[in-house]
């Protein structure tokens, strides 16, 4: 098995900025817990993101969960993040945009590669969820791509959602 990533928590300033100013306390404290992601067993092809704070979702409500996770991907690469298999078949919890696409450059960008994942209860169940604190809701996959032979792009990201379209 090739080994091409490496999970990191981004700094805990960098974490804060995810939350209201008056939770800086709380958030600090929700950044000290977080886990990196890591595979269930050794045939398991995602690796597991653990929820750093308990979630609970009615019909119809979705949440931006910041991770507190980056990773480094070596070049060729990419990670694809997708809802863990037991929310989307139980309550039809899915991603917003329905696969997250985590480029390698995203590591070096200037919010350190924070990845967010924000989840939607669709309510096709009709089920409120609920999301403890360390159980895992969603998983990421390393995968190859290729590119072209014209490829001639030498533009560099900095940022995160949106910003390679700018």
């Amino acid at each position: 098995m090739q080994r091409i990533a490496k999970f990191f928590k981004v700094d805990c300033q960098e974490y804060i900025k995810s939350f209201d100013a008056d939770k800086a306390e709380q958030a600090q404290s929700i950044w000290e817990d977080i886990v990196l992601p890591k595979r269930a067993t050794m045939y398991s092809a995602g690796y597991d993101f653990f929820a750093p704070f308990d979630i609970d979702l009615e019909v119809g409500e979705s949440i931006n969960i910041p991770t507190g996770i980056r990773v480094d991907i070596e070049e060729g690469w990419v990670m694809m993040i997708f809802p863990r298999s037991g929310l989307g078949f139980k309550y039809r919890v899915q991603l917003d945009n329905t696969v997250g696409i985590i480029d390698g450059d995203y590591f070096y960008s200037d919010n350190q590669g924070h990845i967010f994942c924000k989840i939607t209860n669709c309510g096709l169940q009709g089920k409120a969820v609920h999301i403890a604190k360390g159980e895992g809701f969603a998983q990421g996959v390393f995968l190859p791509y290729g590119i072209t032979i014209e490829d001639g792009v030498s533009a560099v990201r900095n940022g995160g959602f949106g910003s390679t379209t700018k």
